[in-house]
């Protein structure tokens, strides 16, 4: 069962595989968030929903929100020019990384292949855990979290984050891999 949860604002992917040129393989019962020049899946089958423009935090160009009993108990979010100045995937996954917070642990790093043409596949993914706040109908103080973020930059010169976070345990671990070949960069 994929069910994500918010954690803080801010995706076939690992080591070396997945995506190839063109579109990247979405999981059936899945929608995409399309932010123009990268796109994410979204495991819409489990009740998430894209959020309106004008109801999303600035910073984010798509997200896909899932609310139950009134928290937000998922969501993958697409964030582009996070970074001004950012011109490689590492660069990119550097200042993704300072983006996920104080508290946070890493698990893993890797280099991972995205879907799309040419050195625009080449993204760095963060593996974290955190500790719910409990703030801003995220789920309970202390409840622990877990969540992935991939950083690039795409064709345009422009640095991309995409990031889910979830209840750790709820994702396992060919859900994000799911999540990660999801995505495709122009």
């Amino acid at each position: 069962m994929v069910a994500a949860v918010l954690g803080l604002t801010l995706l076939t992917g690992c080591g070396g595989g997945g995506g190839g040129t063109g579109g990247a393989e979405i999981p059936d019962g899945w929608g995409t968030l399309d932010a123009g020049s990268v796109s994410a899946g979204y495991p819409e089958d489990e009740g998430y929903v894209p959020q309106p423009a004008a109801e999303r935090a600035e910073a984010n160009a798509a997200v896909a929100l899932k609310e139950e009993d009134g928290l937000r108990t998922g969501m993958v979010s697409v964030q582009l020019d996070f970074a001004p100045g950012v011109d490689d995937a590492r660069e990119a996954a550097a200042a993704a990384g300072a983006g996920i917070g104080l508290g946070t642990t890493r698990t893993d790093t890797r280099d991972v292949r995205l879907a799309g043409e040419g050195s625009v596949r080449e993204a760095r993914r963060i593996d974290y855990e955190f500790t719910s706040s409990g703030k801003g109908r995220t789920p309970v103080k202390g409840t622990r979290m877990s969540g992935v973020v991939v950083a690039g930059v795409d064709s345009g010169g422009v640095p991309f984050a995409i990031r889910i976070d979830a209840v750790k345990g709820s994702l396992s671990p060919s859900d994000l891999d799911a999540f990660v070949g999801s995505i495709t960069v122009g």
